[in-house]
């Protein structure tokens, strides 16, 4: 409410005051409206702001929560997911530099409102295949009789599947809608990081700017909680909910088929991300400079909203009268000012491999937890959001808090925040400890009827009696303690129930003497992940808190190390280098990695490799926690002559303010005793007419 409420009165200021201007009010009302304008407009930016931060990092935490569930849908390996997710990323490098340089030079807030209309647009595209393709039809190797009480036998299944089973195969390219509708989403963010934070930065007096942009930072941070507490609640809805009935349903959401309702996630941010440009579109063009001063101390100029006056300070100033070709003339020879300084060019590299770890890392989190821990989807989504992602919202915040406590200087926050990523990379080496062993399924990982170990096979001789397909996946559980990629591989001739509660019975690879039996679903053999599990999550948000307490230090950094016209530019580069060379490549190879550790593939049902049914869990952790680590150590190497570099520069611009003082006070100088010398003659002057006066008044 107070949201719109200031909207509202922001604008209803502005049409008041211009009919005072137009009605020629005394100066004294305009200063005092002018303030008022001034703060109200100022707060409203920063809501604004802050909800479209919240907005793009609901829809992108929502998709990485989804990333099991569009694997499954989609049946596509995990390094296809990455191309999905990296291609965020190529549509902002479709426009983020041309974005950043003549955005900066227009109305912002403006084309910040259309970005967010296009991610809108983007989130709804993203959800339209499910309203095209059929329903979804999980893998199974028994087709259950509608009215039978027992159902065929596991062993008398066909494994030629007929035509019926190839139509609409085609379908399950939609895919690629999903990965378009990312792109817009791309392309739709490009204006809200560079400009919004430029403009932040440009009306904010330096010791509240760290503190501002670490408030829109701690917001973007909490959108991710709701969007994976969103992906939690979608990932517990069936995918055809209201279409199909629930008791049909074979599966559950702890089952490697399982396919929640990714789609209803994507409208709901659709909407939320629409809402976010409404603001935008009412505020002004540029905003008074915050001096921290009452209006009956400010001058007219400070607080004035024209934009046109030329007694209106900025950090940076918009320039207004230039004309599109002159723009991009002078595009080139700023770039290479921008691309020759050292600082920066060192600070863009560590921030490109640290951000092929994180983005890597933070991707595949929750299917690492899944894969690794054995947990579902929802409870993975549940705790990224309620117990991960507040750690880092938290740290973020108290980060921007303890840099303006602590009045850091630039080397000051260079040494915060590789302090803090140190630790929490020495924290997180403990990692690699926390292990789980691999789920025990016959052929697999273990194997069936007793065999040798060695390169497990599915068919024994338990089950030669029976026509067995070994790409099929619908798991049972024998009595033994071991799962079974089908009843059929496991030797069962019969089967009791239907749905979830189905018994299988004599089931001669089982084994266990006088009770052959086995049940629908893959065995709970997690009793040592269930002892880890907690330590992993208490050490992921201790490791978490502590790395994003650099995150605002580190990015004040970015800002103050630069020239204020190049600012803008250094931002847009900045996010353009980090998602070309981080944000598109980092999914794929990291998803790419994961794939060769699948034990267990699953099968299109025209043929072909669909997504993975089993990880080997050992194999993934060492690929998954190695890469992260290793790319973080990299970072580490290069850190160590960014940091002469900048202590050069430090160094370099002191000499030159100290030069710059010494002229300036000479100049000074000699201008007060010009002053003083004018003021001397002026009071004799006065006093000599003073005198004359005097004298024809006596007179």
């Amino acid at each position: 409410m107070w949201h719109f409420s200031t909207l509202k009165t922001c604008i209803l200021q502005s049409i008041h005051m211009t009919r005072l201007r137009a009605t020629r009010a005394t100066a004294h009302e305009i200063r005092m409206l002018d303030y008022s304008f001034c703060c109200r407009c100022t707060g409203m930016f920063l809501v604004a702001l802050s909800f479209a931060y919240f907005a793009k990092a609901l829809s992108g935490s929502y998709l990485k929560s989804t990333i099991t569930q569009l694997e499954r849908r989609f049946d596509i390996p995990s390094y296809l997911i990455g191309v999905i997710d990296g291609s965020f990323e190529i549509g902002n490098l479709l426009v983020i530099a041309f974005v950043s340089y003549f955005g900066a030079k227009l109305h912002r807030p403006k084309i910040i409102a259309m970005g967010c209309v296009l991610m809108s647009i983007g989130t709804f595209i993203i959800a339209l295949p499910h309203f095209i393709i059929g329903r979804y039809e999980f893998e199974t190797s028994v087709r259950w009789l509608g009215n039978a009480t027992r159902n065929p036998a596991p062993c008398a299944v066909d494994t030629n599947p007929s035509d019926w089973c190839c139509e609409g195969e085609s379908n399950l390219s939609m895919w690629i809608y999903v990965l378009l509708g990312n792109v817009l989403r791309g392309i739709g963010e490009t204006p809200i990081q560079p400009l919004g934070i430029s403009y932040i930065d440009d009306f904010a007096t330096e010791e509240n700017a760290a503190l501002y942009v670490g408030c829109v930072h701690t917001i973007s941070v909490v959108g991710p909680v709701f969007g994976y507490l969103l992906g939690s609640l979608c990932a517990r809805i069936y995918v055809d909910i209201g279409f199909v009935k629930m008791e049909s349903i074979t599966i559950t959401p702890a089952d490697a088929r399982w396919v929640g309702a990714w789609w209803l996630g994507y409208l709901i941010a659709g909407v939320i991300t629409l809402l976010s440009a409404f603001p935008f579109w009412f505020l002004p063009r540029a905003l008074p400079v915050s001096e921290g001063q009452s209006p009956e101390k400010c001058p007219p100029e400070q607080t004035s909203f024209i934009k046109n006056s030329p007694l209106l300070k900025q950090k940076y100033k918009a320039d207004e009268h230039s004309n599109f070709i002159e723009m991009a003339k002078d595009f080139i020879p700023t770039l290479r000012t921008l691309l020759g300084h050292r600082v920066y060019l060192i600070y863009l590299c560590v921030t490109i491999i640290q951000l092929n770890s994180l983005i890597g890392m933070v991707t595949y989190k929750p299917k690492y937890i899944e894969q690794h821990f054995r947990q579902s989807a929802s409870k993975a989504n549940f705790l990224m959001g309620v117990i991960n992602i507040p750690a880092v919202a938290l740290g973020m915040f108290s980060g921007g808090l303890l840099m303006k406590r602590l009045k850091l200087n630039l080397m000051g926050a260079a040494r915060f925040a590789f302090g803090t990523s140190l630790i929490g990379y020495v924290l997180s080496l403990f990692f690699f400890a926390l292990s789980c062993d691999n789920a025990n399924v016959a052929g697999v990982t273990v194997p069936v009827d007793g065999a040798s170990f060695g390169k497990h096979s599915v068919f024994e001789s338990c089950n030669q009696a029976c026509s067995c397909s070994e790409s099929e996946w619908d798991p049972v559980c024998g009595n033994n303690g071991i799962t079974y990629m089908s009843a059929c591989l496991a030797g069962c001739t019969s089967a009791t129930g239907s749905g979830k509660n189905t018994i299988f019975s004599n089931c001669s690879c089982v084994g266990v003497a006088g009770n052959f039996t086995a049940r629908a679903g893959q065995c709970n053999d997690k009793d040592d992940c269930d002892r880890m599990f907690p330590y992993f999550l208490a050490l992921s948000v201790v490791t978490s808190f502590i790395i994003s307490l650099g995150g605002t230090p580190g990015y004040m950094l970015l800002i103050r190390c630069i020239k204020p016209q190049l600012k803008a530019l250094a931002l847009g580069f900045h996010a353009l280098a980090t998602r070309t060379l981080a944000g598109i490549p980092a999914p794929i190879y990291f998803g790419a990695i994961i794939d060769t550790t699948c034990l267990k593939w699953g099968q299109k049902r025209c043929g072909g490799i669909g997504a993975c049914r089993i990880y080997n869990t050992t194999a993934y952790r060492i690929a998954y926690l190695g890469l992260t680590m290793s790319l973080r150590t990299v970072s580490f190497i290069i850190c160590i002559p960014g940091f002469f570099l900048l202590a050069q520069q430090l160094k370099q611009e002191e000499t030159n303010a100290f030069h710059s003082t010494v002229t300036n006070g000479g100049a000074e100088l000699e201008a007060l005793q010009k002053e003083e010398f004018v003021i001397s003659n002026s009071n004799q002057t006065q006093r000599i007419c003073d005198n004359g006066t005097d004298r024809e008044t006596r007179l």
